[in-house]
């Protein structure tokens, strides 16, 4: 993997938590559209838990990345849509947690935007990404 991402972190800034500053890769590209927390199998939500549905949401992130012939070390962005900070600031111990057992220890760029609803009525949070593999 070294050969593949080069982590960008500017001199003189706060060591980044849970996130990269910046990466630059090298090699195929792919995305994966917004995730919701449901069941990708019915289109039903299991839950109203805001952990919960980040979970399911990180999980089906995953699997998407694996049709591909990606896994979640190769991912180099992220963007969070969250409809409620303060669901999510009370649930990051949770969806960290979740984060670690789906995703790993790799930590690529990532944004986090609140938004005032998905499209999906229940959805509490949508999780879009794009990976980069070895060509």
């Amino acid at each position: 993997m070294k050969d593949l991402f080069l982590p960008l972190h500017p001199e003189g800034w706060a060591a980044p938590r849970g996130y990269s500053d910046g990466i630059v890769a090298f090699g195929r590209l792919v995305f994966v559209s917004g995730q919701v927390g449901w069941n990708p199998a019915t289109a039903a939500f299991e839950s109203d838990d805001f952990a919960a549905q980040a979970e399911q949401a990180l999980a089906n992130v995953a699997t998407v990345l694996r049709v591909a012939g990606a896994d979640p070390a190769q991912l180099v962005r992220m963007t969070w849509y969250v409809t409620d900070r303060d669901a999510y600031v009370a649930a990051r111990g949770p969806v960290g947690a979740a984060y670690r057992r789906i995703m790993g220890t790799h930590y690529p760029t990532m944004s986090l935007v609140i938004v005032a609803g998905l499209l999906e009525p229940r959805a509490l949070v949508e999780i879009e990404a794009t990976a980069v593999v070895p060509a």
